[in-house]
Order: C-alpha cells, then structure tokens, then sequence
C-alpha cells in the first residue's frame, strides 16, 4: 500500500497533531463530564487568510442578476481594532433570459468550507455542551439568516435561524440558543423537524434570502459557541417584520423569537 500525497502533506499531519491536542485537552480536563472549561471558538477574520475559509454563493450560480462580495476590512481605530469581513452587494430579483426553470431569483450567501480531514476522520464541530451561538457583527437591518449544516441523513438540509440585529449600524454580539434553529430545506421548513446533529456540525453560514432589491451589509467579526448569556450586548425587543420569515410547503409563516 503506498500513501497518497494527502497523507503525506504537512498540512495533513499538523492538522491530525491539532486535532489529537484538542481531544487531549477535552479528555484531561475531563469537560465531557464537567462541561466546557471556556466558550469554543468557531471561526474569525482577523487575518486575511480567514477569507480562504470560506465560500461566497449567490443567484449568479443559476443565472442571475445579483451581486455579493465578501471583503477583509483591516483593523480600525473609529472602526473595529480587529480585522473582520464585509460582506455586501446588492439584490437582483430579475429571472435569467432562456432558463424557464428558474422561478425565483434573489439571494446571496457564504459559509466556512468543509474543514480538511485528519487522521482522526473528517473535522467536524461538536457544539453539544453550548447553549449559544454567539457572533460579532454590524448589521444594516436587512432580513439575514443564520445557516449551520451538519453531517446530516439529508445532504441538503440546513439548519436556520432569523439573524436579529439590535443596534444596525453599530458593532453588536448577538447570540443564538443552538435548539431554536429550525431544519430546513431548499428554503422550506421540513416537517417533521428533528434535532441537530449538534455532535457534527460542517459548516456555519449566513445568507440574505429577503428577495427584496437593493444594496446590503453585514460585517462579521467572529463565530464562537458559549454558554454565558452575558456576552450578548443589552437591548431592545425586535419588531419582527414579514420580509425574510421561512415558509412551510403551505406556504404559513413561521414565527421567530430571539
């Protein structure tokens, strides 16, 4: 048997190394019995390199008409003293010309890249022992999403939750309870609903699906899960508005509470 390049790679092995001391560490700290000794970092953009990471989607895939980048902002005084994303554009709802199929149109997104494997298998998240999702983020008050795929039975199944920003225009941390995420899919609520997989979760996203035209903003900072309830900024109740609500296959709109 002869390894292959993958394998032999340095990247391969200084992941496999990473892996084993996190699970050392987990193991010899016992926080499978006592529980997570600290919040669980998932992703951030403090580096440029962060942005090699992810995976920018919109319409343009099937043919349409929007626009959406996702840009390094660099450490700012009047700003953020971190580095952190912009992701930004605007929303098209124009069908593409000779493509009859396509009925809807209007949507951007992105989402971290499925993590290289180890040794130890595919590196998966496991948020089983936090309650939260927390995020940093300055927010236009557009109708986001929240996307987080697991090693579902369902390949194409996501896991969804309204992205209430409090404060648009200002930095803010927004956290989200991990069991109020709702399962979906193609953009619908899948019924019967089922718990996450929270043991094995790929990928952490965020995606405008409002269909509503015109210019948007959303910057980013970083991703961690936490079961302090006291990193979320203090703030005022939201008016949950239509735009943006998921939808069953009856076409009844789902209601959200954060």
């Amino acid at each position: 048997m002869r390894a292959t390049t993958v394998c032999l790679s340095k990247g391969f092995w200084a992941r496999s190394l990473d892996e084993f001391k996190r699970l050392s560490n987990i193991a010899f700290k016992l926080e499978g019995i006592k529980g997570p000794s600290g919040p669980l970092p998932l992703h951030d953009f403090h580096q440029p390199e962060s942005l090699n990471e992810t995976k920018l989607m919109s319409d343009v895939d099937i043919g349409g008409y929007s626009k959406a980048s996702l840009d390094w902002m660099p450490p700012s005084p009047q700003d953020n003293v971190n580095g952190h994303a912009r992701f930004h554009g605007s929303i098209s709802t124009a069908l593409p010309p000779h493509r009859p199929e396509i009925q809807r149109s209007g949507y951007a997104a992105w989402r971290t890249i499925d993590r290289p494997a180890t040794l130890f298998g595919r590196t998966l998240w496991n948020i089983d022992m936090y309650t939260y999702l927390a995020m940093r983020i300055k927010s236009d008050g557009r109708s986001y999403f929240v996307n987080v795929q697991t090693e579902s039975v369902v390949p194409t199944d996501l896991h969804q939750h309204r992205l209430f920003a409090k404060r648009p225009g200002e930095w803010e941390t927004v956290l989200i309870k991990w069991n109020d995420f709702v399962r979906t899919n193609h953009g619908f609520v899948v019924e019967p609903q089922t718990e996450m997989l929270r043991q094995k979760v790929r990928s952490i996203g965020v995606g405008l699906t409002d269909r509503v035209p015109g210019p948007f903003e959303l910057c980013i900072e970083r991703m961690w899960a936490t079961n302090n309830m006291g990193e979320a900024d203090d703030h005022i109740e939201p008016h949950i508005t239509k735009e943006g609500r998921l939808k069953d296959k009856q076409g009844r709109q789902i209601s959200w509470s954060d």
